[in-house]
């Protein structure tokens, strides 16, 4: 119990002195900043934030299908999150006859609002310290269980912070009925896709609409069609009035993940191996994939969500590299860590052993993300793991495989198998004896690959059904004996000792293997009990967190200054009907050319317009796209969706000077259901005024 009281009151001290928009603050401890918070501009209190005795701005916040943020904005359960968010459940959705992609989807009534199968949200409980229950012998199996205990459709994690100093549960409600209510069409809501991907300016009207239903108590079921709109304990008020430079700013939501105390020789690792290799490897990957969706609408249906997924991270870590030798991250690392030395010659072991501990790991999580990006690249894969999964029920497994060759082409999947395993042949050093035998037997990685998908029966559904029923006649017939494997089968099995050895470097982050790990939980204390001006804040990991800032523009470059808002102008000059990322829709056109903006037009930059996104120095990573981003009066002013180029970096060092996170103007989102969708019931749900 001391050392925890230590810890906090060092928390607390070290927090107070700092002036930088940078953190990811526990909203539990966020009384720690609201004296700073007010300074900046904001109107409220900590238990305004977070509160467990009465309904607070916590429980307006979700955590969307398990790796994105959403709000809140309706007494109905109505909620935004980005449009990328929901991309794979209205890909799901969508077909060739109904491409909800291309042509949008809009609601006119609950009764039309579409079930989403396997999508989920999460709402926050409670968080609560659990440090000191786990120092005395209680599991964290245990806290879980007794917490999920406590009401129906209850899930709990318990979550380390400060590299093991701390740990928390964190205690949800899981909502398994989340209907579609509206989204834009893609050239509105991933406008400008991969081209403009973590650039600013920015025109995307990143956004799209759920609603999560629950029983007749409230409470989280699964789909029926007795299930009525949520009533949450609370919703976020609209605002309306804008944005202008200075303005407080606050995000609310679940960044994923972020590396602030990490030492010289994993940025190093990041900047120099790591990066470049998987972003080398994505773009062989997004190339084919680009290639095959421009030849048919139906491929690039079947493989939106891929290539988004694909691409983000690619395009993400391009700018990270740029950023951390922009800065002179591993410089100032070094720097950093001679100083601790010098100041604390008693722990300079500590740096020592984590640079010996990396050497250690180095070649095991390379070849463990090497595995990831190539091996696992190869989707067909998937069908043999469906196939032997004992768990699966076996309706289980079909509902499972028929979705997987819905959106399955086998030619493209050939294609990626023979670029990456032609990869993996050439730098994986955990190739197993059964991978190179094959690669022997057939002439090397590209001959095997194209010989596998020459030979395989497992390409279709059709083929996928006549193995399965071939095999159990086999098993009738002769006494359990099973056909000969599938050739998919054999890859399978030749790649599963990899999958073995790897599988102890399977963690977030370099850093989060246990033989590096152990050693930064006495480093990170010893740095907090060293570095009173740092403002140490956990590290992000998917749990709700708070970040401040203001509304902020940014020298882009010498003499090149970046305005912190956008406006429609900015879309219709980038319109291009021959492209299909910027072919906005004709109601968009329409609109700007009669000037016909509603309520939403203002006068903005010396002319009559929509205002579309703006950036802030939040402090923001993955898993904060569709977080809410507020006012000083708590009111929701943008729904979050990006970072700047400049700013991927900030995972690793935050730079006040050009980190900015890339919001949607919700006067943007509510001009596009207006004006666009013409489901103007959505905005009066609402109760924007």
């Amino acid at each position: 119990m001391k050392k925890t009281l230590l810890l906090v009151a060092l928390l607390c001290a070290t927090t107070i002195s700092a002036v930088a928009d940078k953190g990811m603050w526990l909203p539990s401890l966020i009384s720690s900043r609201i004296k700073d918070m007010k300074s900046k501009g904001f109107k409220l209190s900590a238990e305004d934030i977070y509160s467990i005795n009465k309904a607070s701005l916590k429980d307006a916040v979700v955590l969307f299908d398990g790796g994105c943020t959403g709000e809140i904005v309706s007494e109905k359960g109505l909620l935004i999150t980005n449009h990328h968010c929901g991309y794979d459940a209205i890909q799901a959705l969508s077909s060739v006859e109904h491409d909800y992609l291309t042509n949008g989807f809009w609601a006119m009534s609950h009764a039309e609002e579409l079930p989403c199968p396997g999508l989920k949200v999460h709402i926050l409980v409670r968080m609560e310290e659990v440090t000191d229950r786990i120092a005395a012998g209680e599991t964290r199996e245990d806290i879980i269980a007794k917490a999920e205990a406590e009401g129906v459709g209850y899930r709990a994690r318990v979550e380390s912070m400060y590299y093991g100093n701390m740990a928390y549960l964190f205690l949800y409600r899981e909502f398994n009925d989340v209907r579609l209510v509206g989204a834009p069409p893609t050239t509105i809501g991933k406008f400008g896709a991969d081209n403009d991907n973590w650039i600013w300016p920015r025109h995307t009207g990143d956004f799209s609409v759920f609603r999560i239903y629950a029983n007749e108590n409230n409470e989280p079921a699964q789909y029926s069609a007795d299930n009525r709109p949520y009533t949450p304990a609370r919703h976020f008020e609209i605002s309306t009035d804008g944005v202008k430079e200075g303005d407080f700013t606050m995000i609310y939501g679940f960044p994923g993940n972020t590396q602030e105390y990490i030492t010289s020789d994993a940025v190093n690792y990041i900047a120099e191996l790591s990066d470049p290799t998987k972003i080398d490897l994505r773009t062989q990957r997004l190339d084919i994939i680009g290639a095959a969706q421009a030849k048919s609408a139906e491929t690039r249906i079947k493989y939106a969500a891929k290539q988004a997924n694909i691409a983000n991270a690619w395009k993400k870590w391009q700018g990270e590299v740029k950023g951390i030798n922009r800065l002179g991250t591993v410089a100032k690392k070094l720097a950093y860590e001679e100083r601790f030395r010098s100041e604390n010659p008693d722990k300079a072991y500590l740096l020592d052993s984590l640079k010996a501990a990396y050497e250690r790991n180095a070649e095991g999580y390379f070849n463990y993300e090497l595995y990831s990006e190539t091996l696992l690249g190869i989707e067909l894969q998937k069908v043999v793991r469906y196939m032997h999964n004992e768990r699966l029920t076996n309706e289980e497994k079909q509902a499972a495989i028929e979705l997987f060759y819905k959106d399955f082409e086998l030619d493209v999947d050939r294609q990626l198998a023979v670029a990456m395993l032609t990869a993996y042949e050439k730098m994986g050093t955990f190739c197993s004896e059964e991978l190179k035998a094959l690669f022997a037997k057939h002439g090397g990685a590209a001959a095997y690959a194209e010989w596998l998908y020459d030979n395989t029966t497992l390409g279709t559904l059709e083929g996928y059904t006549a193995r399965i029923k071939q095999q159990e006649l086999n098993e009738m017939e002769c006494n359990g004996q099973i056909v000969a494997a599938d050739p998919i089968e054999e890859f399978v099995a030749a790649i599963t000792p990899i999958m073995e050895r790897v599988i102890p470097y399977t963690r977030r982050n370099f850093s989060n293997i246990p033989d590096i790990e152990r050693w930064f939980r006495p480093y990170v204390k010893a740095l907090m009990e060293w570095d009173k001006e740092r403002a140490f804040f956990p590290d992000a990991n998917l749990t709700l967190r708070v970040a401040y800032g203001k509304v902020a523009g940014y020298e882009y470059a010498d003499g090149e200054y970046h305005l912190p808002q956008t406006t429609l102008e900015g879309i219709i000059a980038k319109d291009n009907p021959e492209i299909y990322d910027y072919n906005v829709p004709q109601a968009l056109r329409d609109a700007y050319a009669t000037k016909d903006y509603g309520r939403w037009g203002i006068e903005m930059y010396g002319k009559y317009t929509v205002p579309v996104c703006f950036i802030a120095t939040n402090h923001t990573t993955g898993g904060n796209s569709g977080s809410p981003v507020l006012n000083s009066k708590g009111q929701l002013i943008g729904v979050n969706f990006d970072r700047t180029w400049l700013s991927t970096m900030s995972d690793i060092e935050f730079d006040e000077t050009l980190c900015r996170n890339i919001i949607c103007d919700i006067r943007y989102v509510l001009f596009v259901i207006d004006k666009v969708g013409g489901a103007g019931w959505i905005i009066e749900e609402m109760g924007v005024r």
